[in-house]
């Protein structure tokens, strides 16, 4: 009797784990999709910036959204913008977008990790921003490289794939 129990319980496990879907993609946009377009203007202390994502068409784009309490993608967004800045390529335009919900950490968080700051905006509604949920970036931040079409063609890429892709 007490096998039958065990017997009865592993099947109820595993009965229940079959449902998720394994192979369904962690969350956000896939390769192979147009991204989806967008405008965003930080106001600074010293400047205004403003991004509109259709204006650069004809160039390969680095989309990396990212925060800066979220370590990993801090650290991802730092060494992708160094690796561009390292590149000769003058097609690729970064495209750098924080969901820190005040101005003041974002603008000191780009100064210590140095990022570029004519391509680094700030979405200071967070999570709860249009654009965070256009991109679908709820389980995560990630970053995505578009062809000159917009289409995704690699997604959350590191340094060293960012460099073989435009090499």
């Amino acid at each position: 009797m007490r096998y039958v129990k065990w017997i009865f319980v592993v099947l109820l496990i595993s009965s229940l784990t079959s449902f998720v879907e394994k192979d369904k993609p962690t969350g956000g946009l896939n390769v192979g999709d147009i991204a989806p377009d967008f405008e965003i203007q930080t106001m600074s202390a010293k400047q205004s910036f403003k991004a509109d994502l259709s204006e650069l068409k004809g160039k390969y784009v680095l989309l990396s959204f990212w925060a800066s309490y979220d370590a990993q993608s801090r650290m991802q967004n730092a060494s992708l913008s160094n690796a561009l800045r390292s590149t000769s390529r003058s097609n690729v335009e970064m495209v750098s977008v924080s969901f820190d919900e005040y101005q003041s950490i974002f603008e000191e968080t780009i100064r210590k990790d140095q990022i570029v700051t004519p391509t680094c905006f700030v979405e200071t509604k967070g999570e709860s921003s249009g654009l965070f949920k256009k991109y679908r970036l709820g389980r995560g931040f990630t970053n995505y490289l578009l062809d000159d079409n917009g289409v995704i063609i690699a997604k959350n890429i590191s340094a060293a794939e960012l460099s073989a892709y435009l090499n």
